[in-house]
């Protein structure tokens, strides 16, 4: 009882702390704030529900947003399809670039989101995206040349 208590405590205490950004992050993958927030919550209720059992929460919390989000956004496509504008602003992250971001392809944007929004270092972007080092790399590297190009073309 006590081990659970007090993995509750750190998911607790990692939601207070970094909830918004991990929210926010995934927003800027999923192109969808109720997605994102689906996603976040229950990330959350399965660490509670894990509790002591995971070593790292911050780590196993990241990873599975954006697994959970990418499994949800999967399924949207395959019945409804992803053709709509998304309505919500965040003031953080520039207009432009949100808009260049949903033109990358779902890995690419999830390692350049991860990697410059959220700070992480590649070797956890392999983690939360179950993806190996190298291919992180090339995403970033993919990523950053078509978002310059996406941007250079906007603005010429």
């Amino acid at each position: 009882m006590r081990a659970t208590i007090a993995g509750e405590g750190r998911v607790e205490a990692l939601y207070r702390t970094q909830g918004d950004r991990i929210w926010r992050a995934v927003w800027a993958y999923a192109q969808d704030p109720d997605l994102a927030s689906d996603a976040v919550a229950e990330a959350f209720a399965q660490a509670i529900a894990r509790g002591a059992a995971i070593h790292s929460p911050a780590a196993w919390v990241w990873r599975a947003s954006f697994r959970i989000a990418a499994g949800m956004l999967k399924d949207r496509r395959r019945t409804v399809g992803l053709d709509r504008q998304a309505t919500y602003e965040m003031s953080d992250l520039n207009g432009d670039l949100v808009w260049a971001l949903q033109q990358l392809p779902p890995q690419q944007r999830a390692a350049v989101v991860l990697f410059y929004y959220a700070d992480h270092p590649i070797r956890e972007i392999a983690a939360i995206l179950d993806a190996s080092l190298v291919a992180v790399r090339v995403n970033l590297s993919r990523g950053r040349k078509r978002l310059r190009e996406i941007l250079e073309s906007n603005h010429a």
